[in-house]
């Protein structure tokens, strides 16, 4: 017999998931950050602030509450 999970479970292992690929694309540039030109200094700015929206999004809508 299957036991059944919520379906909140899920939600949160997936943006678990989601959340630690975006850590782990920010290792290699904490490496070369002082290489990078404005363009490469700014894209990776524009990624940091967006991936903080969407868990600050994430956590005002209560998905994070158990």
């Amino acid at each position: 017999m299957r036991s059944k999970f919520e379906i909140r479970f899920y939600l949160v292992a997936i943006l678990f998931i989601i959340f630690d690929l975006e850590i782990s694309y920010l290792f290699p540039w904490f490496l070369v950050s002082k290489y990078l030109n404005f363009f490469g200094f700014f894209s990776m700015l524009f990624f940091i602030l967006f991936s903080a929206f969407g868990y600050i999004y994430e956590w005002l809508i209560g998905v994070l509450d158990w």
